[in-house]
C-alpha cells in the first residue's frame, strides 16, 4: 500500500511543473496580444490552472501523509516488535550470558542497533521507493519534451550523487567515532558521579576534573572533525543544483531561439531540477543507512543466535513444598572449581546454614537451587523431582530469593514490596514491614510507604534496603526462601529481631540462610561449613563448637573480647 501511495503522490507532484509551464505560455501570449487581457479569457485561463495546481498539490500532500502513516508506522511497530523479541530473548538466556557481556554492549543491541535497523524498514525504503518513482516520472517527462535539455539538465546530477555518497561515508564514520567518544564521556561521568563520596575523601577532585576534561577534549576534536565534514553537504548541494538550473537556463535559451521549446519549458525543467534535487542527494544518505543497518541487524543476529543450555523440564507444581537434596554436587567457573561433590539434604520446614570463607561456594548452592546455574555433575532432587525436570518458571515461582547485592528499583516502597506479590493487601504490607523491623522508619518519611526511593535505593542506607530486600522476598510467600547474606548491613539488635521472625517460619518454610556471621546461622537446624569448595562439616551449631575445626575457630575470633 506504501508503494502505491508513493506512485500517487509523485504522479500528482508532476502536474504543478506543468501548469506553471502552462501559465508561461500564457503569460507569453499575453506580451504578444494584449486583447487577451481586455476580454479576461486569459485571466480565466490563469485562475484555473492556479485551482488545478492547488487541486495537484493537495493531493501530493494527501498521497505523502498515507505514504508515512504506512511504510513509516509499519517500520515502528516493526521496531517495537524487534525490541520486545530481543529482550524477550534476553530474558531467556541463563546469567552466564550477563556475565560475559557488558551491559551497554546488551542495551545497545535493544536500543542503537534496533533504531538503525529501523531506519532502514523506514525512511530508508521509503526514500528509496520515491526516488526511483520520482526518477523515472520526471526523466520520462522530460524527455518527452525536450530530450537535449534533458541530457544538459541531468549531467551534473550523477556526480552530485557520488560526492553526496563520498561525504555521506565520512559522515557516518566520524559520527559512529564521535557515539564511541561520547558513550566513553558518558561511562567516566557516570562513573565520577557514584563515586563522587570516594573523590571527596580523597580529595582528589582535581585529578578526577583532568580525566573529564581530558575526555571531553577528545569528544570535543571528534564532533569539530564531523562538523568540518558536514559542513560540505548542503553548499555542494546548493552548488550542483545550481549548475543544473544554470545548464538549463543557458541551453534553454539557445532552444527557445531556435523554437524547439518555448520559455514555460524552461521554467518547467527548472522545477522538475528541484524536485529531483534532494531525492537524489539522498542516494548517499540512505546507502549509509542500509550499511549501518546492515552492521546493526549481524550484531542483532549473533545476539539472537546465542542459545541458553539451560532447558526448561514439563513439570509444574502449584506449590513445591521445600524438601531439598544435594547429591555429588560440583560446579565449576571458568577459572576455579566452586563446589567439589557436595552432599546434604533438608526437609520442608527446617532452616539450613552456610557459612564459610570468601569464594567457598556459599552463593553458588542458591543459585543452583534459583537455576540461575546447572551443575556440572552431580543431582539436586527437590520434592523426589530432578530439579531439571522442573519448568524453569515454575521452579522460580516458589522460590523467595534475597541476593547479596541489594537491589531496589527506582519506584516507590510500595510498589518495590509489591514487586514479590502484587496481590498483597495493605494489611500483608503493613505485617511484613514488622518482620523486618522497619516500620517505624518508614512512617518517618513524608510519604511513609509511598516515598520515592531513586534509583538503586540511593535515598536508603545499607542496612534499609537489605531490610525492604528481605520484606520483598518474604511478601512473596513461597514455602523455600533463599537468603544470601543479606544482613550484613543490619545493626545487631535488628538482627536479632528479624532473625527471630524468620525463625517463626519453621516447620513451615524451608530456609537457607548464607551468612560470614556465626550468629546469624545459629539457630539453624543443621549447618553445612565449605571451604575452596568442599563441604569440611556439617551438624548443628551445638556438635560443631565441640570439634576443632573452621567453624569453632570462626565461633571464638567472633566472640573474642579485646
Amino acid at each position: 500500500m506504501g508503494f502505491l501511495f508513493v506512485i500517487s503522490s509523485n504522479v500528482f507532484s508532476l502536474f504543478p511543473a506543468k501548469f506553471i509551464g502552462d501559465s508561461f505560455r500564457i503569460i507569453e501570449e499575453f506580451i504578444g496580444n494584449p486583447e487577451l487581457i481586455i476580454d479576461n479569457s486569459g485571466k480565466q485561463e490563469l485562475f484555473y490552472i492556479v485551482l488545478l495546481i492547488f487541486f495537484s498539490v493537495t493531493a501530493k500532500g494527501f498521497f505523502m501523509f498515507l505514504m508515512r502513516q504506512t511504510i513509516i508506522v509499519v517500520s515502528r511497530k516493526i521496531e517495537y516488535d524487534l525490541k520486545n523479541e530481543i529482550y524477550n530473548h534476553y530474558q531467556s538466556l541463563s546469567m552466564d550470558f550477563f556475565k560475559k557481556n557488558k551491559t551497554g554492549d546488551i542495551l545497545n543491541r535493544i536500543s542503537e542497533d534496533v533504531t538503525k535497523v529501523r531506519m532502514y524498514l523506514g525512511p530508508a525504503i521509503l526514500y528509496s521507493l520515491n526516488l526511483i518513482c520520482l526518477l523515472l516520472f520526471v526523466i520520462f517527462r522530460m524527455f518527452y519534451i525536450s530530450p537535449e535539455l534533458t541530457f544538459w539538465v541531468l549531467l551534473p546530477l550523477p556526480v552530485l550523487s557520488f560526492l553526496i555518497y563520498k561525504i555521506s561515508s565520512a559522515i557516518n564514520k566520524n559520527s559512529e567515532l564521535v557515539q564511541i567518544k561520547l558513550a566513553d564521556l558518558t561511562n567516566l561521568t557516570q562513573q565520577l558521579i557514584s563515586s563522587i563520596k570516594i573523590i571527596k575523601s580523597f580529595n582528589s577532585q582535581k585529578k578526577s576534573l583532568n580525566q573529564f576534561n581530558l575526555k571531553s577534549d577528545i569528544y570535543v576534536q571528534n564532533q569539530i572533525e564531523l562538523i568540518k565534514v558536514n559542513s560540505l553537504f548542503f553548499p555542494l548541494m546548493i552548488l550542483l543544483v545550481g549548475a543544473s538550473s544554470l545548464l538549463t537556463i543557458f541551453f534553454g535559451k539557445k532552444l527557445v531561439v531556435i523554437g524547439l521549446i518555448d520559455i514555460g519549458t524552461i521554467a518547467e525543467f527548472i522545477i522538475y531540477v528541484n524536485m529531483l534535487t534532494w531525492p537524489v542527494t539522498s542516494v548517499g544518505w540512505v546507502t549509509s543507512i542500509v550499511q549501518t543497518a546492515a552492521a546493526s541487524q549481524k550484531r542483532i543476529n549473533e545476539f539472537m543466535s546465542i542459545q541458553t543450555n539451560m532447558k526448561s523440564g514439563g513439570v509444574f507444581k502449584n506449590k513445591i513444598l521445600g524438601n531439598i537434596v544435594f547429591s555429588e554436587v560440583s560446579f565449576e567457573y571458568e577459572k576455579y572449581k566452586a563446589l567439589n561433590k557436595i552432599n546434604f539434604s533438608i526437609k520442608k520446614g527446617e532452616f539450613l546454614g552456610v557459612i564459610g570463607g570468601v569464594g567457598s561456594g556459599k552463593s553458588t548452592i542458591l543459585q543452583l537451587i534459583c537455576r540461575f546455574l546447572d551443575s556440572k555433575s552431580g543431582s539436586i532432587i527437590i520434592d523426589n523431582e530432578s530439579i531439571e525436570n522442573y519448568n524453569i518458571n515454575n521452579l522460580r515461582k516458589n522460590i523467595s530469593y534475597v541476593p547479596q547485592e541489594s537491589f531496589l528499583f527506582s519506584d516507590s516502597i510500595r510498589n518495590n514490596l509489591l514487586f514479590g506479590n502484587p496481590k498483597a493487601s495493605e494489611k500483608d504490607l503493613k505485617i511484613i514491614l514488622d518482620v523486618v523491623c522497619i516500620t517505624k522508619e518508614v512512617s518517618k518519611f513524608k510519604s511513609g510507604i509511598d516515598t520515592f526511593i531513586g534509583e538503586r535505593g540511593v535515598t536508603l542506607s545499607g542496612g534499609q534496603k537489605q531490610r525492604l530486600n528481605i520484606a520483598r522476598a518474604l511478601l512473596k510467600d513461597s514455602n523455600i526462601i533463599l537468603i544470601d547474606d543479606a544482613l550484613s548491613n543490619i545493626d545487631v539488635e535488628n538482627e536479632k529481631k528479624i532473625l527471630s521472625n524468620i525463625y517463626s517460619y519453621k516447620n513451615l518454610k524451608t530456609v537457607i540462610i548464607v551468612s560470614n556471621r556465626i550468629s546469624t546461622i545459629s539457630s539453624c537446624d543443621q549447618i553445612i561449613v565449605l571451604d575452596n569448595g568442599n563441604l569440611v562439616q556439617k551438624g548443628t551449631h551445638n556438635e560443631l563448637l565441640n570439634v576443632n575445626g573452621y567453624y569453632k575457630k570462626i565461633h571464638d575470633i567472633q566472640n573474642k573480647t579485646i
